[in-house]
């Protein structure tokens, strides 16, 4: 009796003490802020669905290109999509890559999404070509869709190599929709440019290909003055593709761009400091350098992936300081407390994150 005695005094004594700290931590300043939430750091996947799928098929639709064919391997019907979504690719290695929708959104037994061979890239598309054969799984986030087609009088869509993916869709949309269209299709030679042929089939002579190796860079701003008042502008490829049509761009066109590296910032030559409120130190981000780098010297263990502004690994809550956003992802509303510290940097002298 003693003995069930001492307990459940114990046990009551246990719960006061637990209840009292509960109410310091709530109250006192003095603890490693306490009235701080949850960090945001880590949680890649955001709200975004994350899906078990397994490679059905791969094949190779150009020089240097993989296509790949994803399933549920439970046969469940997959989320729906439109023309200009993408997905993010969680490879076995754990790095977070971005690839375009580029198969039928009517098709809700497969994904279908292809990625060129980087040779000097950064690991992400090899592991792809060498890792993802049939019968392997993956993690998928996604759909997504940052490239989303809207209503025009007519179409113009300018694509670059790989750049096709997005587009593919598209097209084929328009096309369905008795749309005016017509396509900029370039690349270094006609084996690099996959669905080429099934292309020229559907377009005809709206189709004009530009294969580098026979005619030189394509001509942006010839192809763009032929486009009608009020048209839709599409374009997706290199950087440098991207910048002569938006040069090129006749008024009263809207232009649309899809981008998988980050534009460039405003205040990247700017040196600032960062201060991390839980951890309680305050980091000099210099010139050249990016807060997650900066950051990851102080603590090694902040979770990033992509490192260009696109999967949302490294997002970070803000408390304090004004942001220069040079992400990809986040929403007008994220945007207001929090950023992607892999590419935005901080327009003032200072920031201070919730780490």
């Amino acid at each position: 009796m003693p003995r069930t005695r001492s307990v459940v005094l114990a046990a009551g004594a246990a719960l006061l003490v637990r209840r009292a700290v509960r109410r310091r931590i709530a109250t006192s300043p003095l603890w490693p802020m306490p009235a701080l939430e949850t960090p945001v750091s880590g949680q890649g996947g955001r709200r975004v669905p994350s899906l078990r799928l397994a490679v059905a098929e791969r094949a190779v639709p150009a020089e240097g290109v993989a296509l790949l064919r994803l399933e549920s391997p439970a046969g469940t019907p997959l989320p729906e999509w439109r023309p200009g979504a993408h997905l993010d690719l969680v490879l076995p290695s754990g790095l977070v890559r971005q690839y375009s929708l580029c198969g039928d959104p009517a098709d809700r037994a497969t994904y279908t999404v292809a990625t060129r061979l980087i040779e000097d890239g950064r690991g992400g598309s090899r592991e792809v070509h060498e890792e993802l054969r049939e019968g392997a799984e993956l993690v998928v986030r996604g759909p997504r869709n940052r490239f989303p087609m809207a209503e025009a009088p007519s179409y113009a869509f300018v694509a670059g190599g790989i750049g096709i993916t997005p587009v593919l869709p598209m097209l084929k949309a328009v096309e369905a929709a008795g749309a005016e269209w017509r396509l900029l299709y370039g690349g270094r030679s006609r084996a690099t440019m996959p669905f080429l042929d099934e292309i020229e089939k559907l377009g005809g002579e709206r189709v004009t290909v530009v294969a580098e190796d026979e005619s030189g860079l394509p001509d942006a701003a010839a192809f763009l003055a032929g486009t009608g008042e009020g048209a839709a502008v599409y374009c997706c490829g290199p950087e440098p593709l991207m910048d002569a049509v938006a040069a090129a761009l006749p008024e009263g066109r809207t232009l649309h761009l899809e981008r998988f590296t980050p534009g460039a910032s405003t205040a990247q030559l700017g040196t600032f400091e960062v201060e991390l409120r839980r951890t309680g130190r305050t980091l000099t981000v210099p010139a050249g350098r990016s807060v997650l780098a900066t950051v990851r010297d102080e603590l090694p263990n902040v979770s990033y992936s992509c490192e260009q502004g696109f999967c949302g690994t490294c997002q970070q809550r803000v408390l304090e300081g004004e942001i220069d956003h040079q992400d990809e992802l986040l929403t007008d509303a994220e945007r207001q407390d929090s950023m992607l510290i892999c590419v935005s940097r901080c327009l003032g002298r200072k920031l201070v994150l919730d780490l």
